[in-house]
């Protein structure tokens, strides 16, 4: 018989939702390292900090708890103004911020600091949190939004931290399972091992099937719908939202996924042919044994979806 609603929030609650005291404990590494490094901005620079916004699925409450193979990371938004996004690059300001990290934090504290495309990443020790400084240069005329580069191909583009929050807000509070179906597709989309599916690519193709399907049904069966979704689709349709505004960009890539806070930018430009059939394949083979542990009541084809850590009640 299929698993009720009970038992995958259980599963949700005890396995794959950050605890509270996780999550105190990284909001208070996450405010020192914001403090310490806009004094340090302020100090020892020209750049002026107009706002900071933690965001990504920290922000959102779809972040899992970690685990050996359940990374976690927030994202730290920092709006600058003063810059133009004409002359102003990431190499630049990446590298400001990163020499100030390395400043800030003693080689005991940091396991590694690094200057990723779009961020630059500071890897605590004690708690395993990995921290991206985000710096994007603010819209003024705009409020929330702003220009965020891309380290190697030098493009910017235009972003919104708390539209994307608020974007994910709208649908929890459409649908109150709506971060646990979010959770349940992250921690299949880790134990797959399928980097390519980003976890905002996740919550965009939830939040289309919620749009377009509606809310009806048991967990387990929208978790379903999402696997069957993307097998069956093919991740060939176009997906845009309510929240685009016309028009919409025009684009070649393998999977398009429209930004819902900018219409002309594609979530999902990085995936590639060849990673697009490989997330349509385990989709697919997913989906069957999905539908096979729920016909069966087979606890452990569900363990083969989410990893050995599966469990929807106490143990005996």
């Amino acid at each position: 018989m299929p698993l009720n609603n009970t038992e995958l929030l259980y599963y949700d609650a005890n396995i794959l939702r950050l605890p509270a005291d996780k999550r105190k404990e990284y909001h208070a590494q996450v405010d020192r390292l914001i403090a310490e490094l806009s004094r340090s901005i302020r100090d020892k620079t020209t750049i002026k900090i107009t706002k900071v916004v933690k965001a990504g699925s920290f922000a959102k409450f779809t972040i899992l708890r970690k685990t050996s193979t359940d990374p976690v990371d927030v994202d730290v938004v920092f709006y600058i103004s003063g810059k133009s996004v004409d002359t102003e690059t990431l190499q630049t300001l990446n590298d400001t911020i990163y020499k100030l990290l390395i400043e800030i934090y003693p080689n005991k504290d940091v396991e590694d600091f690094e200057i990723q495309r779009k961020a630059a990443t500071v890897s605590f020790v004690s708690s395993g949190l990995s921290v991206d400084v985000v710096p994007v240069i603010e819209d003024p005329n705009k409020p929330g939004y702003g220009w965020q580069f891309d380290l190697q191909d030098g493009s910017a583009m235009e972003t919104c931290a708390p539209c994307q929050i608020q974007f994910v807000r709208d649908r929890k509070n459409e649908d109150g399972d709506f971060r646990t179906l979010v959770r349940l597709a992250k921690k299949w989309r880790n134990h797959a091992e399928l980097k390519a599916l980003k976890s905002f690519i996740i919550e965009l193709i939830m939040a289309y099937i919620l749009d377009k399907e509606g809310k009806s049904g048991s967990i387990e069966r929208r978790f379903r719908r999402f696997l069957l979704y993307i097998a069956q689709s093919g991740l060939k349709d176009t997906i845009s939202f309510p929240e685009n505004a016309a028009p919409l960009g025009m684009f070649s890539d393998p999977v398009v996924i429209i930004d819902p806070v900018n219409s002309k930018n594609n979530v999902a430009s990085r995936i590639t042919e060849a990673e697009r059939a490989a997330i349509v394949a385990a989709a697919e083979a997913a989906w069957e044994a999905a539908h096979f542990a729920s016909a069966e009541d087979d606890n452990d084809v569900w363990k083969e979806l989410f990893g050995p850590r599966f469990r929807v009640e106490e143990d005996a």
